[in-house]
């Protein structure tokens, strides 16, 4: 059996073995390590929940998502329904600094905007809307402007990377310019290099990251 072949197949497992996901209408292809996901969901969540599955697999390099949400008849939502009920979660929600985030909405997919401080504050609104029932998609252009620059960026992340029980820090080189932080170096699997991705954003005073990082063959 091909690498390729043994991918496909522990993909399928996993979305089987998944309980937020029907596999039902999912087609997995792979090639080279990289998995195609095609077919369709009934929401938003269920297709990103999809795709952190198929990332999680080892040997996987990649992720092509061609899934569509099929929203059924009874979960159909207007605009300004979705529009509202987003509003509603982000003033509930205390990561989320008060009126710093602009909602759009358009055929159920969702678009951020504003200003944030810390890419965790981001992370909470893109992931509160993701939740809702009649979201197809949505799209972050919500930007980090942190109100301190500290000056020993580098230092803090190369600290994280070591706390992080999945990473070899070693293989991690990081560089940093102002706000910006750039990581080569390889990884091991999906999971390892999303591990160094976050352990990069945490880091107060990042507003980029630029992941060079490559997932090395199993």
């Amino acid at each position: 059996m091909t690498d390729d072949a043994i991918i496909q197949e522990r993909v399928l497992e996993e979305l089987e073995w998944s309980p937020w996901v029907d596999p039902t209408h999912i087609g997995v292809a792979v090639r080279q390590g990289i998995v195609e996901l095609t077919g369709h969901v009934e929401s938003y969540a269920e297709k990103l929940q999809a795709e952190r599955v198929a990332l999680g697999v080892k040997g996987v390099k990649g992720v092509a998502q061609e899934i569509t949400v099929r929203l059924p008849n009874h979960k159909m939502t207007g605009d300004d329904e979705i529009a509202a009920r987003a509003a509603r979660l982000l003033d509930w929600d205390s990561r989320v600094p008060a009126d710093s985030i602009k909602i759009k909405v358009e055929k159920g997919w969702v678009t951020l905007s504003g200003q944030v401080a810390s890419w965790s504050q981001r992370e909470a609104a893109v992931s509160d809307v993701e939740k809702l029932s009649g979201v197809v998609g949505s799209t972050s252009m919500i930007t980090i402007r942190p109100a301190v620059m500290p000056g020993n960026v580098k230092t803090r992340i190369e600290d994280a990377l070591r706390r992080q029980a999945l990473l070899e820090a070693g293989a991690i080189h990081v560089t940093t310019q102002g706000g910006k932080v750039t990581l080569d170096g390889t990884v091991h699997s999906w999971a390892e290099r999303s591990a160094a991705h976050a352990a990069a954003w945490q880091a107060p005073g990042v507003i980029e990251v630029v992941d060079n990082l490559q997932i090395a063959a199993f």
